[in-house]
């Protein structure tokens, strides 16, 4: 996929990387990116050298007509809620971690419709700390102006900016085998605060300390 995509995307627009050094070249990591528009999905795999694995939405995976993308670059579908799909959703990212692999997360949940950052879920806080990764803070602008909000067509010769922050890690649990029994989620929602922070000033954008309004039914 990169080596048919790369081209043409650096063909229609202009994407500007920065900090790519800040991800590391082996080993497991977590990517963790400010979300307005489907094709952040795109660009920020593309200028990242491995490979990248997201945990995607399941409804992509219920029309044939993006199902078949979302599975032949390896994503993970996941139905979003609370309580046992988020269970659900951190031991599919532990298993990618576990590998030795990237894993790419929306810590805000969902794409904000503002342009602005909101506040993140902790459980990004919970994989650092229970699987002792670092989490790479990533600021993407200009992909809404590529595709705006439902619109379903990409604009070209936009400038897209995918810029890389240096690494964040929880402190490990104090006993790996219950990583839980320690659990403080005071430190994570902490840990979470300035991480959305800091993606806010990656991305250019306004940090709004409260989480993503739930988008009106169409």
């Amino acid at each position: 996929m990169k080596v048919v995509l790369s081209p043409l995307f650096h063909l229609l627009w202009k994407v500007r990387v920065e900090g790519l050094d800040q991800v590391p070249e082996q080993g497991p990591a977590v990517l963790a990116a400010n979300h307005q528009s489907f094709c952040d999905s795109l660009f920020l795999p593309l200028v990242v050298r491995r490979r990248v694995t997201y945990l995607a939405k399941a409804e992509y995976f219920d029309s044939w007509r993006t199902a078949w993308f979302f599975r032949a670059v390896g994503q993970i579908p996941i139905r979003r809620g609370g309580g046992r799909e988020s269970e659900r959703a951190l031991e599919a990212a532990r298993e990618v971690l576990a590998q030795g692999n990237l894993l790419a997360v929306y810590p805000e949940g969902t794409r904000s419709l503002d342009r602005r950052v909101h506040r993140g879920r902790t459980g990004v806080a919970r994989l650092s700390r229970e699987c002792h990764v670092p989490v790479v803070p990533v600021g993407l602008s200009g992909t809404v102006t590529v595709q705006p909000v439902e619109s379903r067509t990409f604009r070209p010769f936009r400038t897209v900016t995918v810029r890389f922050g240096s690494p964040m890690t929880m402190a490990p649990a104090s006993d790996p085998s219950d990583p839980l029994a320690d659990h403080d989620h005071h430190e994570c929602r902490r840990f979470t605060d300035d991480l959305m922070r800091e993606i806010a000033r990656l991305a250019g954008d306004e940090y709004v300390d409260e989480y993503v309004p739930k988008h009106p039914a169409r």
